[in-house]
């Protein structure tokens, strides 16, 4: 979402840490280059006047004149700036109420509002444990409720039974009832969307909101309609009174101006980001991380988070214990590549590391990545589980057989085997590491 921006800033930082001092010209001109890349970002103007003269102010202190690297030192006032821009005491899911906890899900047509009501139900599950209900009062979109219900299924979560005669309001009534007599924690009412904002639509709305009594109601926006998507969170604060904003569709070709001007103009918070099309890619929004990834500075914190979720902590053990005697094979070879992949592929991970933000740019060398990591997988699969344990016994009737069993090539396997015996050896050379110090190797290797 924010490569646009990325790349129009780290050109205009990258200018500065190359200057050894900076002068208030240089600052001022490096504001005005910063104001026009905020703009082609698609930010409203009312934010960027905000950001400027905010970094300005601290830019042109004598910290930052006086400052031994005062190209690093702007930079920083830059993403401290975007975060107080962006962050909210207000982030966090109202969870702690008598349940059914009720959410209302509000935004238009086309938004990605029933796929994300989904996505939601399922990191309610997966993260707080919540058992939950899904309700669509979408009576007008044709097959709006019966998506909601094979989402539900595909899920494994619960979803209102359809009546086709029933109005909006009765399916606000009815899910209610099933909510609290089915003992959910929470129940997520799916509302039907427009291709704009209308007075007919507004006031089915506030009816809904009248009858549920919502403790969230949250906004799904589209960012890839830039500035709009300011005007449409306008509009439905006005209405309904939004407690908050989930981003949608931050994978594609956005410019990142939505993220940066709604909460800004709305003082709404933004709950929750959509990060791909898959049913689990919902991340909790995190001001640090966004800022992060718009200067370039990449974003550990999510990928220690995603690693946390997926590495299983008796194998990082396991395989500390492997290294320990110098043993390392070609089943944990695979569980790396295995790993590589759950956190979604070599892509996802290059923007979170610092200083790879720019290889981003280069999607024929994420996909050759994506590819190889893909050949990998089978020449390994194509082995017998004595080769696997055994990789220097391979002789080069093994690796013909590899090679065509896995369909790559002879001098593919070699690589791999190359690639496994450099990485064996260093091993080696660190089995006499303390104890502590190879649990840490071993949950690196997992990653």
């Amino acid at each position: 979402m924010f490569d646009y921006l990325s790349k129009s800033l780290g050109e205009i930082f990258e200018a500065l840490k190359k200057k050894g001092v900076l002068t208030e010209s240089d600052i001022n001109t490096a504001l005005r280059k910063v104001r026009i890349a905020l703009i082609e970002a698609d930010v409203a103007l009312p934010a960027i006047k905000h950001l400027i003269e905010q970094i300005r102010v601290k830019a042109l202190g004598t910290e930052v004149l006086s400052s031994i690297t005062p190209g690093q030192m702007i930079i920083k006032i830059v993403h401290d700036e975007l975060v107080s821009m962006l962050q909210s005491d207000k982030t966090n899911l109202k969870l702690n109420y008598p349940t059914p906890i009720v959410f209302v899900m509000v935004g238009l047509q086309g938004a990605g509002k029933t796929t994300t009501t989904a996505k939601l139900a399922l990191h309610l599950r997966q993260k707080y444990k919540k058992k939950v209900l899904l309700a669509s009062t979408d009576t007008r979109r044709p097959a709006a409720q019966k998506q909601l219900e094979v989402l539900g299924k595909q899920i494994n979560i619960e979803t209102l039974p359809i009546a086709e005669e029933d109005t909006a309001l009765q399916i606000t009534n009815r899910a209610l009832s099933e909510a609290k007599s089915g003992n959910y924690d929470v129940l997520i009412v799916d509302t039907a969307g427009r291709l704009g904002i209308d007075e007919e639509l507004m006031l089915e709305l506030n009816e809904i909101c009248q009858v549920a009594q919502p403790q969230e109601v949250l906004l799904v926006a589209d960012c890839m309609i830039g500035q709009d998507s300011v005007n449409v969170a306008e509009a439905f604060n006005e209405q309904v009174s939004l407690s908050g904003i989930i981003l949608t569709k931050t994978e594609g070709d956005a410019r990142g101006g939505a993220a940066l001007s709604m909460k800004f103009i709305t003082g709404c918070p933004i709950k929750l980001i959509g990060v791909g099309e898959k049913v689990n890619d919902l991340e909790e929004f995190k001001a640090e991380s966004i800022a992060s990834r718009i200067l370039n500075m990449g974003d550990i914190i999510s990928l220690v988070e995603k690693m946390k979720d997926i590495v299983d902590e008796k194998e990082s053990e396991k395989l500390a214990k492997k290294l320990q005697k110098g043993r390392f094979d070609m089943n944990d070879l695979l569980a790396q590549l295995k790993t590589v992949k759950k956190l979604g592929g070599v892509g996802s991970l290059i923007g979170m590391i610092p200083g790879f933000g720019k290889l981003k740019a280069s999607a024929e060398q994420i996909k050759q990545g994506e590819e190889m990591f893909k050949r990998q997988e089978a020449i390994i699969f194509s082995m017998t589980d004595f080769e696997r344990r055994n990789p220097k016994l391979i002789n080069p009737s093994r690796k013909n057989r590899i090679a065509r069993g896995s369909g790559t090539s002879i001098q593919e396997v070699n690589r791999l085997l190359k690639q496994y015996l450099e990485m064996n050896n260093m091993i080696k050379k660190m089995s006499n590491m303390d104890p502590s110090n190879l649990k840490r190797l071993g949950s690196k290797f997992m990653h």
